[in-house]
């Protein structure tokens, strides 16, 4: 509960997994909530009404918890179930228990090119890892 981090996810979904609903998301090296993810149990992934916030999610996608506090900034609230810290602006918040942490790596690429886009440049040998959780518990907003 001393500090909590945020970002904003486009790589990832949801499925089944070794018979378990799961959430699955890819982080690079280099962002400053992997080291949040990798030290706890467990992580939550919160859903907002994108029309009200979408300002706020462009801002704590662009602005690093390293440098300023970016959730006071972006006007969030932080609440805690078991621990694990949400929004309460969010519409819809999963809790999820981490499962797999698993590496990408240029060795497991089958298609070479995909690592020339997205891990040369800038972004060379800044690759992600992909975590595999379980949804544990569903919030979801009944009034604003």
């Amino acid at each position: 509960e001393e500090k909590v981090n945020t970002m904003t996810v486009s790589w990832g979904g949801m499925g089944v997994f070794w018979g378990r609903n799961v959430a699955y998301l890819f982080v690079r090296h280099s962002r400053y909530t992997k080291e949040f993810i990798d030290a706890a149990e467990g992580f939550s992934l919160s859903f907002y009404d994108t029309a009200k916030y979408r300002k706020m999610m462009s801002y704590v996608g662009n602005v690093s918890g390293r440098e300023e506090d970016k959730i006071k900034n972006a006007g969030l609230t932080v609440m805690f179930h078991d621990e694990v810290p949400y929004f309460a602006e969010a519409e819809t918040v999963l809790l999820c228990r981490k499962l797999i942490r698993q590496n990408l790596a240029p060795e497991g690429f089958i298609d070479e090119k995909l690592g020339e886009r997205w891990y040369s440049g800038e972004d060379e040998g800044n690759y992600h890892d992909m975590y595999i959780a379980e949804i544990t518990q569903i919030l979801k907003k009944t009034e604003d």
